[in-house]
């Protein structure tokens, strides 16, 4: 256990010399190595790594929860080492603590050069036993969902579509909530209470809908939560945003072991969808999937639509597949048994995909759903929309930051449920009268940052043209680009 736990001190330390190279969380990794130190009995190196947890966490705006915890179990060890006192002032201090403003949720500020998310999560990983938010979940299966709420922060100089991470350009050696997207607890909550608290945070934001993520293969817990409060922040969404986690590796070597737990967890996302649409108050709710997650995602809505079957009117609002890592033809036989659930389908596609050529090569070279180009499928259920112009990634940072990106599209489909026809910088690759791909040019939208706009209208129920010039005028007429965004949106609303 020493030996392991020295290890880990080492990843430390390369983790603050090259944190833009090794990435990791820093409190999780001296937290794992006290563990492995008392399990050698060496208190005393554990306190060390504990108080080195403490330290990183007291510049990390920490849940109070888990600073509490951390410093009542420091206190225990200083009491077993004879130092009383040292445990009293450690308890003092922990009493001392103040929880946050209690402000509406889901996206939250308290004026602290970052913004607070809540993420409701549903997952079938495993619980650890281990209390650190980045540790709370592993890659080992449940024998049912666990359900709650993770809090993720955003840092105000958050740009698009980002996870902002501690770099050593910027002689950044920790993590700092109002730099960078940070995880900063994970509370479970038992089923009941978790739909209570969604009807409640409802009212209490006046909102009616629901978006749920479903991440891909390599993605930690972590990850998946940072991933799915950056899309809520990025499009400013007042709804509640929702996790669904599926045991994932987290590792680039795990593609096998994710491939196979990946559809069961289908199996369990169908239970946990029609649960959602019964229970957690919104009338509005979208889906989103990421590459693997989509085996997931395809699998759970074709058995709620076999169960369901006929589906007389849609379920869902727009269900998106982002890169989807599933077999090309499959997906095609699999559409018109989905198609009538959502008011729209809408597949993201890229040739610039390495992820999703390595699994065809692996797949005996048969094509993935989310691969764009010569393969790109053309089925009369779905809208594909081939990215390939913004890079590997459509929800990536590679291509956000001077350009606007797939992350844009969800939003206006959030907003009116646009036709391709309609949207912006979507041009068709045939004829007009024909079904058809279609292809993304990153310059023939404005520069102007359309995301809040486009919140905005969403938000204040815009749809017709009057509603969106008047709309427009009431909050943004001050924008030097004022003109050129009226005429982009306008030329969007409903006649």
């Amino acid at each position: 256990a020493e030996g392991a736990a020295q290890a880990i001190v080492v990843q430390v330390a390369l983790a603050l010399r090259y944190p833009d190279i090794v990435e990791a969380d820093i409190p999780a990794l001296h937290l794992d190595a006290a563990d492995l130190l008392l399990e050698a009995s060496n208190t005393n190196s554990a306190l060390e790594q504990l108080y080195a947890a403490l330290d990183t966490l007291q510049a990390r705006a920490a849940n109070v929860d888990i600073l509490t915890a951390l410093l009542e179990r420091i206190a225990t060890l200083e009491d077993t080492n004879g130092q009383a006192e040292a445990a009293a002032s450690l308890r003092e201090t922990a009493r001392d603590l103040k929880p946050a403003a209690d402000v509406p949720p889901a996206t939250r500020s308290n004026d602290e050069g970052f913004v607070r998310v809540d993420v409701y999560y549903a997952t079938d990983r495993a619980l650890t036993g281990k209390t650190w938010p980045a540790r709370r979940f592993g890659g080992d299966r449940a024998q049912g969902l666990n359900y709650g709420i993770a809090e993720v922060t955003i840092p105000r100089t958050h740009l698009p579509g980002a996870i902002e991470t501690p770099s050593i350009w910027k002689l950044e050696f920790s993590a700092d909530p109002a730099k960078h997207v940070m995880l900063q607890s994970v509370q479970p909550v038992e089923q009941q209470a978790f739909y209570a608290a969604m009807k409640s945070d409802l009212q209490q934001t006046n909102a009616n809908d629901a978006f749920v993520f479903v991440h891909g293969y390599n993605v930690a817990f972590d990850a998946a939560a940072k991933r799915t409060a950056q899309l809520a922040y990025d499009m400013n969404f007042r709804g509640l945003p929702v996790l669904y986690s599926w045991p994932s590796r987290g590792d680039t070597v795990g593609y096998i072991p994710d491939t196979a737990v990946v559809r069961l967890s289908g199996r369990r996302l169908t239970r946990f969808l029609e649960d959602l649409v019964e229970k957690s108050g919104a009338t509005t709710i979208h889906l989103i999937a990421h590459s693997m997650g989509n085996r997931a995602m395809t699998d759970a809505l074709e058995l709620m639509a076999l169960r369901r079957a006929p589906v007389e009117a849609p379920v869902f609002d727009q269900v998106i597949f982002a890169a989807p890592d599933v077999d090309k033809d499959l997906f095609a036989e699999m559409l018109p048994t989905i198609r009538p659930l959502a008011k729209r389908l809408t597949l993201y596609a890229s040739d610039q995909d390495w992820a999703l050529e390595a699994s065809r090569k692996l797949h005996g070279n048969a094509p993935r759903a989310g691969q764009g180009g010569e393969v790109a499928l053309l089925h009369e259920q779905i809208d594909t929309i081939d990215m390939s112009d913004l890079g590997q990634d459509m929800l990536a940072h590679s291509y956000v930051a001077n350009e606007q990106s797939a992350i844009l599209d969800i939003a206006m489909l959030f907003w009116r449920n646009l036709d391709p026809r309609r949207r912006c910088g979507l041009n068709g690759t045939g004829s007009p009268d024909t079904h058809q791909v279609w292809k993304y040019e990153k310059s023939s939208c404005s520069d102007f940052n359309l995301l809040p706009v486009i919140a905005t209208l969403r938000d204040q129920g815009a749809e017709s043209k009057s509603q969106v010039r008047a709309t427009l005028r009431n909050n943004f007429a001050a924008a030097a680009e004022f003109e050129e965004l009226e005429a982009i949106l306008v030329d969007l609303a409903a006649d």
